[in-house]
């Protein structure tokens, strides 16, 4: 008989904008492939459109979150995982540093919990004094009382080596999905309908949130020059301050476009036709988006944070934090690149293999899985 893993921490899958979201979103069906494993991703409800359903072989199932950024993470963390003590989970594996909160309530429930840190999420500017100490607690305690933890970057790893002296993680990159062809009818159509030509237009892709640097891009998009189009792919989870002014800067700024949240052939359609991509990002655990960018050749500029640099891109392609000058400089020498064969670099973010390598994290718990 299979046995079952429960996965929380996430938003939702599928096509749920999020790094943590599409890191699911790849992982789990990749799993299940390989393996004879029963599979549970724990979704929040506002974010998704069931109560339960399949991805790929995957059950989701929706569970109630207030729609509130200060308490949804944990609220919901809390009741998925007082759920687990009744659905038959072998393991739960929990989704970073706000769930991580309730890995000890985890294993007072008698589960072996695998936790996945994807970067510290009290460095985002949008977070208070009260909520940072609180996602250091997270932290704190999942790197404590998991009995295995995983860290997606090697920056991460060397952050819970000095903070909490845990040794034994394991290194387990995030991915890439190699694109699917897409054809010319369905890239006219649905570039048609923002006015965008194949090639023709820079691209960033996130939540407007003030740690993805949005504004800082329209400030260098501005001083640049460029007459291409700077188009914001995403919006924000939960209305902010910093979200509506951004939307106004972007209104008030000739050449900038706001797509709103895509997914699906959308996204792929407006992400894969740009001619550069910009991550001006001020956080990062290791950027999904970073990468699905160069799997569909582009060109990057991304802000010189360390887990941006990890990924092991030419110095040209990076610009200095905050630095709006610097960051306009690159936009414009970079933005009119042939495509880039990204193919050595992309060698270590295969899905297939995260999923085998997670599988034997997974086995040293439970000998009876992988």
């Amino acid at each position: 008989m299979a046995k079952k893993i429960t996965v929380l921490g996430t938003r939702g899958i599928p096509d749920v904008l999020g790094g943590v979201e599409t890191h699911c979103q790849h992982l789990y069906p990749a799993i299940r492939q390989q393996y004879d494993v029963e599979i549970c991703v724990i979704a929040r409800s506002p974010y998704v459109p069931y109560r339960r359903s399949r991805y790929k072989n995957v059950e989701t199932l929706a569970l109630w979150a207030p729609k509130k950024r200060s308490f949804e993470a944990i609220v919901h963390s809390v009741i998925a995982a007082l759920r687990t003590f009744f659905d038959r989970s072998d393991i739960v594996h929990v989704h970073a540093i706000g769930p991580g909160l309730v890995v000890p309530l985890l294993r007072l429930l008698g589960k072996r919990v695998v936790f996945t840190h994807h970067g510290p999420d009290y460095d985002r500017q949008k977070w208070g004094k009260t909520a940072k100490k609180i996602l250091m607690l997270g932290e704190k305690v999942a790197v404590k009382y998991a009995s295995e933890v995983i860290v997606i970057s090697e920056v991460i790893n060397q952050l819970i080596q000095q903070k909490y002296y845990r040794y034994d993680a394991h290194l387990i990159y995030n991915g890439v999905k190699v694109p699917a062809p897409l054809d010319n009818e369905t890239i006219d159509r649905i570039l048609g309908r923002y006015d965008l030509q194949p090639g023709g237009y820079i691209v960033m892709v996130g939540r407007f949130v003030e740690e993805k640097g949005m504004h800082d891009a329209i400030a260098a998009y501005q001083q640049s020059g460029l007459t291409l189009p700077l188009v914001l792919v995403g919006d924000s989870d939960h209305p902010s301050e910093y979200s509506l002014r951004l939307k106004q800067l972007a209104f008030e700024t000739p050449g900038v476009v706001m797509t709103g949240f895509l997914k699906g052939e959308e996204l792929q359609v407006v992400f894969s036709q740009a001619s550069l991509f910009v991550m001006p990002s001020y956080h990062e655990g290791l950027p999904i988006a970073l990468l699905e960018a160069m799997s569909y050749s582009l060109p990057v500029v991304v802000s010189d944070i360390l887990p941006n640099l990890e990924v092991g891109l030419p110095d040209e392609t990076s610009f200095k934090l905050g630095n709006i000058a610097d960051l306009a400089r690159k936009m414009a020498s970079q933005a009119n690149l042939p495509r880039v064969d990204y193919g050595d670099f992309l060698k270590r973010y295969n899905w297939d293999e995260i999923a085998r390598k997670t599988v034997s994290v997974y086995h040293k718990i439970d000998k009876t899985i992988g």
